[in-house]
């Protein structure tokens, strides 16, 4: 485990899509916001930092899994920019496999398109719990409630609308939160860092009003005490509500719905309090099937801890021109720090391991 924190503190994150859904542009966004890069890396300009490859650059599209950290609100999250193209499912596969959570994202004038569905039924097979991001906003004919019906329809989903989009198209504007009762309204000369809170739009406080009385009635049901007080008639206080809603992402009940424009720096940032405040910490996990090194036939149950062996699995192989061949690992427990000395189980050999933990 890395030694920089508490466990509790870290989110290791996917972020997977169809292809020009605004995947990696949505990450692009985060890095920029969580002060990862100080510019914008734009993917029509091959300056996108996760698209690392040249033939990536040339077309535009994500090829291999990527992987950087992050903070936010004093969380450390480590993110896997994942392929969209059918071609390259395969990396989303192994990349499923290792991950706490996961960012689905949608375009949202195409709404689930076939490799939504396809990554989507991959998380199913791993249960990643995950939260849903309606992208591209601003575009004509998006339409944020269509997407939520075809969340339900094409993917068997349970959606929970955290956000409602402030303006259609052109004007869209801001969001309201659902969870607060208040809008959030992005400032178009500030590339999306600067916005404020605000009263909800008059003409949008019923609709509003609808939505926030199925979001309660939908997180409730996962907590007893909850469930109770909403029955008595008592109010259900925000920080409790983000408790259920916590609980019913990691237990798979529902996926929470947000929506933005990645591309109009609008929605990024309740994006990212959304990940910290809802997606599962390494802790939340449940224990995890191995094989013995030296029995195969022996399954062995492995738990989250700092203090147990050395156990990790290897997800992904790259090579740079600088430092030569890097493997990327999931550690599950136990510590790798610098120089640490690991047995690779599937060839038998030990190795020497430089850790950038």
């Amino acid at each position: 485990m890395s030694s920089k924190g508490d466990l509790s503190k870290c989110r290791n994150i996917g972020i997977m899509a169809h292809i020009d859904a605004g995947k990696t542009t949505t990450t692009e966004r985060i890095l920029f916001y969580t002060g990862k890069q100080n510019r914008i890396g734009e993917v029509h300009e091959g300056a996108a930092s996760m698209d690392w490859m040249e033939q990536e650059k040339e077309r535009g599209i994500t090829i291999t899994s990527a992987a950087t950290t992050c903070f936010w609100n004093g969380c450390r999250i480590n993110i896997i920019d994942t392929p969209g193209h059918v071609d390259f499912t395969v990396e989303v596969e192994r990349s499923l496999r290792v991950l706490d959570g996961a960012v689905a994202v949608f375009d949202g004038v195409a709404g689930v398109e076939p490799q939504s569905e396809t990554v989507w039924r991959q998380a199913d097979r791993y249960d990643v719990p995950r939260i849903c991001f309606v992208n591209k906003m601003d575009r004509v004919g998006a339409d944020f409630y269509t997407c939520v019906d075809m969340i339900v329809d094409r993917l068997g989903a349970v959606p929970l609308v955290l956000q409602l989009p402030i303006g259609v198209d052109k004007g869209f504007v801001g969001v309201v939160d659902l969870v607060e009762m208040r809008s959030i309204i992005w400032e178009e000369d500030s590339l999306g860092a600067k916005f404020h809170y605000g009263d909800i739009p008059e003409g949008m406080l019923e609709e509003a009003n609808k939505y926030r009385s199925k979001l309660v009635e939908t997180a409730v049901e996962v907590d007893d005490e909850a469930m109770s007080m909403y029955l008595d008639g008592q109010d259900i206080s925000v920080s409790l509500l983000k408790k259920c809603i916590r609980a019913g992402v990691i237990g798979s009940n529902f996926v929470p719905v947000l929506c933005g424009s990645a591309f109009k720096n609008k929605g990024v940032q309740p994006l990212l309090d959304a990940v910290v405040d809802y997606l599962p910490s390494p802790n939340d996990i449940p224990t995890i099937e191995g094989v013995s090194a030296k029995d195969p036939d022996q399954v062995m149950q492995i738990t989250t801890s700092e203090d147990g062996k050395f156990v990790a699995l290897a997800f992904k192989v790259m090579v740079d021109r600088f430092v030569g061949s890097l493997t990327f690992v999931r550690v599950y427990s136990g510590k790798l720090t610098g120089k640490s000395v690991v047995l690779n189980s599937s060839k038998g050999i030990q190795s020497l391991w430089v850790g950038f933990c």
